[in-house]
């Protein structure tokens, strides 16, 4: 199930919160959050169900073993079993089969003829997200950030919550529990539903409207050969850069939208990256919790910066090509996060020893460049694929005429900008990209203060969802 589709906003959303305010014992509520997150999770595919049980249950006890003993060799193996299972399960269905294929093509190149036996297995959805949420709460037992919770239902409802179960943001259980435990005594707030339903519009629009509009460019640039031409390649990088952003963002606002309808409160994710003047403030601003948790749990206890400008640079560097990974299996994921482990160290070089400071707008200018130039790296759907992308940014397989780009544009969105807005291709490419260098972010939006401005909202949401042509997931999912 997704967000934007017909069974979610008129049928599971509706029941949810007419039963979740119907209610008040916390038990209950906490069992009602629980079977609609696994209803939820289970509509795309039920037998996966069974791994984030799993998860659940080994976190569960391994954190409630973790906080019962003193012995640190024995707090030790337990966080240990948490992760290795948690990792062995990630592992086997996102990873196998890319490590075995890699080994047997290793071999080959140096004689050695070994085919290893790969798995039919389907990716789970959202599996590195709340493998990594669960991780999270074992860790911080063991450092003693906080306290296991000794009910289960409590700790199911956090690992599950439909909201940000499959996308994000990654919450951390100290965030939340107080939330949860509070539940009792959370009654309907009209400001707070007012303000999810404002956050899950803008969100809705992000995706609709913006990212799924910008989906066929980018796909003609990667999905029809791999020789596209100048302005056909720069059409597809810029329209895959700003695809990806307000898709993620849109899916953020959303989750975070559903949470204030349900009285929760889930951190920020994103904060206008591509207003960013370096690559660490870049990182600062895009998936802000993924950042952070590569920070506290990976960053940080492989030193940080705390040893040296060379730990530093092999710790950035050990860190994002961990980041490219958990995004997907396949080299290029790898590539793309030494590509920006590089430039995060090079960052970190020039702060310690350049003497120039490079004006905020030429500053952005670059970081955005060097995003785009990342994410050309993320879609490509194969080495060759990527060569032959980049080699279309400059020419080298040749230039079309100059109209060109805008026709590109024009030819592959939605028929609708043109024919109620009045905007071609390239007009709508420029809007976008204002929106994303100068509109405020969707915090900064001003908030409906009325419930009757909640209710036009919704009559909003309502008409948005006459604008369905098919169901799209968000490009995340598949992480």
């Amino acid at each position: 199930m997704i967000f934007p589709s017909y069974i979610f906003i008129l049928v599971f959303l509706p029941a949810v919160l007419i039963a979740w305010y119907a209610i008040k014992p916390l038990r209950v509520r906490l069992a009602l959050l629980t079977l609609a997150s696994y209803v939820f999770y289970g509509w795309w595919d039920y037998r996966f169900l069974s791994l984030m049980i799993a998860s659940t249950l080994l976190d569960y006890a391994c954190g409630r073993m973790i906080h019962r003993n003193d012995d640190p060799r024995v707090r030790k193996r337990w966080l240990f079993l948490s992760i290795a299972g948690n990792l062995s399960i990630l592992g086997i269905f996102k990873y196998y089969n890319f490590f075995a294929t890699s080994l047997s093509a290793t071999l080959a190149t140096i004689g050695i003829e070994a085919s290893w036996p790969t798995l039919h297995l389907i990716l789970p959805l959202g599996i590195s997200f709340y493998t990594f949420q669960s991780m999270s709460y074992t860790i911080d037992i063991y450092r003693g950030k906080c306290k296991p919770t000794s009910d289960p239902l409590i700790f199911s409802a956090y690992v599950s919550m439909f909201p940000q179960l499959v996308a994000g943001p990654i919450v951390r259980y100290e965030h939340m529990e107080k939330q949860l435990l509070d539940l009792p005594n959370a009654k309907p707030n009209t400001d707070m539903i007012a303000d999810g339903v404002h956050l899950f519009m803008i969100g809705m629009i992000k995706k609709i409207w913006i990212a799924d509009s910008l989906a066929p460019v980018a796909a003609l640039a990667f999905d029809s050969g791999n020789s596209p031409q100048l302005f056909t390649a720069w059409a597809g990088a810029l329209c895959y850069t700003f695809q990806l952003y307000f898709d993620f963002s849109g899916y953020s606002d959303m989750a975070r939208g559903l949470g204030f309808m349900l009285g929760f409160h889930f951190p920020l994710n994103f904060n206008s990256p591509y207003k960013s003047a370096s690559p660490s403030e870049f990182w600062n601003r895009w998936h802000i919790t993924l950042s952070n948790w590569l920070r506290d749990y990976l960053y940080i206890p492989l030193g940080g910066s705390r040893h040296g400008v060379v730990k530093t640079l092999r710790n950035l560097g050990l860190t994002m090509f961990l980041g490219g990974l958990w995004h997907g299996a396949a080299w290029t994921f790898v590539l793309w996060g030494l590509y920006h482990g590089f430039f995060l160290a090079l960052h970190a070089v020039w702060k310690r020893i350049g003497r120039v400071t490079i004006p905020r707008v030429p500053a952005v200018v670059m970081t955005f460049c060097m995003a785009m130039v990342g994410w050309t790296i993320f879609r490509a759907n194969s080495f060759e694929n990527l060569t032959g992308v980049l080699s279309g940014l400059v020419g080298a397989n040749g230039i079309e005429p100059l109209t060109y780009f805008s026709v590109t544009l024009g030819l592959h969105l939605p028929a609708i900008y043109e024919q109620f807005y009045g905007l071609h291709g390239l007009a709508f490419l420029s809007l976008v990209a204002m929106i994303a260098f100068f509109a405020p972010n969707s915090e900064q939006l001003p908030k409906p203060k009325h419930p009757l401005v909640a209710g036009a909202l919704a009559i909003l949401l309502l008409v948005t969802l006459t604008t369905f042509i098919e169901e799209t997931p968000f490009l995340y999912f598949t992480f």
